[in-house]
């Protein structure tokens, strides 16, 4: 069996192992596998490094590896991140850091198409996930199509939903930019994560009938998720890349 071959056959067992154990569970070093499998430390440790790129593992220095938990695949599609956490049975909350009516700045007037200075909704939460924070989402709307918006209880209610029930909205189209950032100290603390750290920004506009409504700068610990895609077969002009964003943790 070449070298190749055993790598693939003991990152095979690990994730069947893994799928057996519960969040958190030691995972054998990588001087037990490569004695117990018959295979060099080296491809003992490809092994591990794989399954946590993977984000079936989490390794801490001087300790070893742990099993992660398992990965909640986040679309980037226009849909909530309440929608998207129901669809896998996780329960959606969110610890509403700011609710007021104020002038739009200029980064938000242009992406929503008003002058500086026009009234906006704007919503900043900590959204959580079966109670653990995931994301920070600052969102900010055009106040003249969503009156009395600033009224409502978000810490249980998804915005997407108010929306649609409360003023007929439905997005029917987005644009979405993603970057990379370092958290500042604020946010760190909100989201449990060290200060500096690196986080992906994700800036999305959208809009219903033409016109733009809502500009969210999303905020995700860099360390927890990544970002995948699945690019459909080129057979047509347009052909689409869809695009998820997993989280590791």
């Amino acid at each position: 069996m070449t070298e190749r071959s055993k790598f693939m056959t003991l990152v095979d067992a690990l994730r069947r192992q893994i799928e057996e154990l519960p969040v958190g569970a030691p995972v054998p070093s990588e001087r037990a596998l490569a004695a117990e499998s018959g295979v060099s430390r080296m491809t003992a440790r490809r092994a591990l490094d794989e399954l946590t790129r993977e984000g079936r593992l989490v390794r801490e220095v001087g300790r070893g590896s742990f099993v992660a938990r398992p990965a909640v695949s986040l679309p980037l599609h226009l849909t909530g991140f309440t929608e998207d956490m129901a669809a896998r049975d996780i329960a959606a909350s969110s610890r509403v850091l700011r609710l007021a009516e104020e002038p739009a700045d200029t980064p938000t007037a242009a992406a929503l198409g008003l002058p500086d200075g026009a009234p906006v909704v704007r919503l900043d939460r900590v959204r959580l996930a079966d109670g653990r924070p995931m994301a920070i989402e600052r969102t900010a709307l055009d106040a003249d199509v969503v009156p009395g918006l600033a009224e409502v209880d978000f810490s249980t209610a998804s915005l997407y939903r108010v929306l649609e029930v409360r003023y007929g909205i439905v997005f029917d189209a987005g644009e979405q930019t993603i970057r990379a950032g370092i958290i500042d100290p604020e946010a760190a603390r909100e989201l449990e994560v060290e200060a500096g750290s690196a986080v992906l920004e994700l800036l999305r506009v959208s809009g219903a009938g033409g016109r733009s409504i809502e500009r969210t700068v999303s905020t995700y610990p860099g360390d927890r998720f990544e970002l995948s895609a699945r690019i459909a077969p080129v057979t047509a002009p347009g052909s689409a890349v869809r695009s998820a964003l997993r989280a590791r943790s």
